[in-house]
């Protein structure tokens, strides 16, 4: 059969909802720090349920475009709304957990070996990376260069070869997971102070301990909004 004969799909009310939110930044001319209209009144406007409004709401969540304050509404952290396609934010929440559960097993390893063999020279640049994260998040950012740094430095000091090659053939998909933890509200911070526990244990030589400190870490990054999104949720209504 003719690949033009297939079965037509239709958009979800969701994502139909995403374009006339941003159209509508753009057209209001709001920028970063604005509030959007209240969930029940972009409902009433649009036509649609607060089910498909709140899902809207949510992927720009996810995306770090709104941030969402519990009984305050939701204010612009860019100025536009310019969202990624659903399709590719679904197929990062797909690979998520294959990432951070890889992330887990080497990262905690990593941790292990880096009290057992790390160097002067290990241990600085260790503590450079924190004291660079600490800078960022004073300065009101995510500590997202900080964070990779920090877990650059463990690998390093580790001196595992095999483990290092494992660790930058999944970089990119490191990267997506720490964006999207760090985006988490009062993640960096609680971050950061996990990252010192670590440091600590790597400094006295306790391996397991460095272990055990890196695995809560790690876990504590597997608590992202993006694998509580229900891609389906609300698909059928309005209809």
């Amino acid at each position: 059969m003719s690949d033009s004969l297939r079965p037509m799909t239709r958009p979800r009310l969701y994502e139909q909802v995403l374009d006339r939110l941003r159209a509508y930044v753009v057209e209001a001319g709001l920028g970063v720090g604005d509030r959007l209209p209240p969930e029940r009144e972009l409902a009433q406007r649009l036509g649609v349920s607060r089910a498909s409004v709140k899902q809207a709401i949510v992927v720009l969540e996810v995306q770090g475009l709104v941030e969402v304050r519990h009984g305050g509404g939701s204010y612009l952290t860019r100025d536009s709304l310019e969202v990624e396609p659903v399709e590719r934010l679904v197929e990062r929440r797909r690979r998520l957990p294959d990432v951070l559960e890889a992330r887990e097993a080497l990262e905690t390893k990593n941790a292990e070996l880096a009290a057992e063999r790390r160097t002067e020279e290990d241990l600085t640049a260790l503590r450079a990376a924190l004291d660079h994260m600490a800078g960022e998040i004073d300065a009101g950012g995510h500590g997202v260069e900080g964070d990779r740094r920090f877990h650059a430095a463990v690998t390093a000091a580790a001196h595992s070869g095999l483990l290092a090659d494992f660790m930058r053939s999944i970089s990119e998909q490191i990267a997506e997971s720490r964006t999207e933890s760090l985006r988490q509200p009062g993640r960096p911070a609680r971050s950061l102070a996990q990252h010192r526990a670590i440091l600590e244990a790597i400094e006295s030589g306790r391996g397991r301990a460095a272990a055990a400190a890196m695995r809560r870490h790690v876990r504590t990054v597997a608590k992202v909004r993006l694998l509580d999104w229900d891609p389906d949720g609300g698909s059928g209504e309005d209809a």
